[in-house]
């Protein structure tokens, strides 16, 4: 087992959550409205004025979202390469204070999703502590699904989880370039994921991963250690998920559609618990191509309901 019976719980109880939070805050921006009128997906326009990315061919939007990704990995390896933490961190500030604030604005007010979002944006860059980082991460991602669902079908969905589990696979097995991107968060102090640190000498402000953690898998771990799980990991399986909501929000009654997505989570919820047992702790492994495959069994089981 990578982690104790009860940190493991709540990283999933966490992952799960936040996959039942985003799939929230997609179905509030879809016009359900106009969608029985016109008996195609219709979408809310973004808060404040934002955007989607304009896509003309949907089944190709995986190898764009591919691409932004790749181009991504690549500049901040180039500050790691160069030692810009702060660079990093204010990447990282505006990334979470947008993602937040569309979350934020599908349960309330724009102008006080926005000033919330700053405040725990601002908590999360200079007054970390496990609560806020955990909490915030239950929402960014669904901020995040609300951008990119509408623009991707459902080939370009099955698409981009076989493209991200091979890349994901190749970055912590091939070249590691993952595990050096984690290191350089670590020494941020600032995380893109889920994280629990736990062990003995372990503290609730206390959210940085030890460097025991960071060593190679031979070592042992010292007195305390950290259960991490990466955003991309809770981010691509959302996006799968609202991609097959949306579908079913043209076949079923709007409840039963979110009901039978949930279905999606479960799933990947189960495969995330069977890798998180049967993993070892102290080691890095790629998560997205157990989580894919519980996202395929979980679609399965959808179309068989």
């Amino acid at each position: 087992m990578k982690h104790t019976p009860k940190v493991v719980f709540a990283l999933v109880s966490f992952f799960f959550i936040a996959q039942f939070t985003g799939l929230l805050v997609i179905n509030h921006y879809i016009d359900h409205a106009k969608t029985i009128e016109t008996k195609k997906i219709e979408w809310q326009p973004l808060p404040y004025s934002l955007e989607r990315p304009e896509v003309k061919n949907e089944s190709a939007s995986f190898i764009y979202i591919t691409i932004a990704l790749l181009i991504g990995t690549f500049l901040v390896l180039l500050l790691i390469k160069f030692n810009k933490p702060l660079i990093w961190k204010l990447w990282f500030f505006a990334t979470v204070w947008l993602t937040l604030s569309i979350a934020f604005a599908a349960f309330i007010n724009n102008i006080a999703a926005a000033i919330i979002a700053l405040v725990i944006s601002a908590l999360k860059l200079y007054r970390p502590n496990v609560i806020i980082q955990n909490m915030s991460e239950v929402f960014i991602y669904g901020g995040l699904a609300a951008i990119f669902v509408p623009i991707i079908n459902l080939f370009a969905a099955f698409m981009l989880l076989i493209v991200i589990s091979a890349y994901d696979f190749i970055a912590v097995y091939k070249t590691k370039h993952m595990i050096k991107m984690a290191k350089f968060q670590s020494s941020s102090k600032v995380f893109a994921g889920l994280l629990i640190p736990y062990g003995k000498s372990s503290m609730v402000k206390d959210m940085t991963p030890p460097k025991s953690e960071l060593k190679k898998d031979s070592e042992k771990i010292d007195k305390k250690s950290v259960a991490v799980l990466g955003g991309g990991d809770i981010g691509f399986t959302l996006i799968f998920a609202g991609v097959v909501m949306k579908g079913l929000m043209l076949q079923e009654t709007v409840l039963t559609g979110f009901l039978k997505t949930l279905i999606i989570p479960v799933f990947v919820s189960i495969a995330l618990l069977f890798l998180l047992l049967k993993g070892q702790q102290n080691k890095f492994y790629p998560a997205m191509p157990v989580l894919s495959l519980g996202c395929f069994i979980g679609y399965l089981a959808v179309l068989l309901i």
